[in-house]
């Protein structure tokens, strides 16, 4: 991740971005209402945005048609649910693809998917999970962002051994090669994102304690240290 320019298959390219369409209508809609609500986060949208542009660009070479790099989703999806990150990460790969020649346009649908919509759920997930065990904020954030972004590598590896099934052991021969090569510069990068989304996470509850708490009115205690 990110897939390179023309590299899927045309029906794979095509079937991600159908995929992808619903999740990123769905996440727009989401962001209207909220920002309608409570303008005031405008700013910690850009925040969230930036954040995922500066770490996703970051790349290091991987494999074939593919690199490894941090994903930065995580903390928009702690910070406005997972739903919001589709658009956003949506617009971040189409200005890398744009603009840094980064993935591409026939693979942003497949990039989208596994960047901007497994990854900000998993580490949604993760973190909620989390919370409710009583982990440390942390521990919590921590664990969300790796994990998120280790989820966005499993399913790249998951559609480039769709896409190229091993001649003898089919999708999941592929499957393990793909992901035995990402893992070895995916595992650090991971913990990396984790240890610097906790940073940027407790700078923001320092000087923006107010904001956070109206993020998630329903369950203050997610975003209390």
């Amino acid at each position: 991740m990110h897939i390179m320019e023309g590299f899927l298959p045309i029906e794979h390219a095509v079937g991600w971005t159908v995929a992808a369409a619903p999740f990123v209508a769905y996440g727009t809609w989401s962001i209207k209402k909220r920002v309608a609500t409570h303008p005031e986060q405008r700013i910690l949208l850009g925040v969230a945005a930036a954040f995922s542009f500066v770490l996703s660009a970051l790349k290091l070479p991987s494999l074939t048609g593919s690199c490894s790099h941090p994903t930065g989703t995580g903390l928009g999806g702690l910070l406005f649910g997972p739903a919001a990150m589709a658009p956003i990460g949506a617009v971040v790969l189409l200005f890398q693809a744009l603009l840094l020649a980064h993935g591409g346009l026939t693979t942003l649908g497949a990039n989208v998917f596994s960047m901007a919509i497994v990854g900000p759920i998993v580490a949604y997930a993760v973190f909620c999970s989390a919370r409710r065990v009583n982990a440390a904020m942390a521990v919590a954030v921590f664990l969300a962002a790796a994990l998120g972004d280790l989820a966005t590598y499993v399913t790249t590896a998951a559609q480039l051994a769709w896409a190229f099934p091993d001649a003898s052991g089919g999708f999941s021969a592929s499957f393990v090669k793909f992901s035995g090569v990402f893992a070895l510069t995916q595992i650090p990068l991971a913990i990396s994102e984790g240890l610097l989304t906790v940073l940027i996470f407790n700078a923001l509850t320092r000087f923006n304690p107010d904001e956070l708490r109206a993020l998630h009115p329903s369950d203050n205690a997610k975003v209390r240290p």
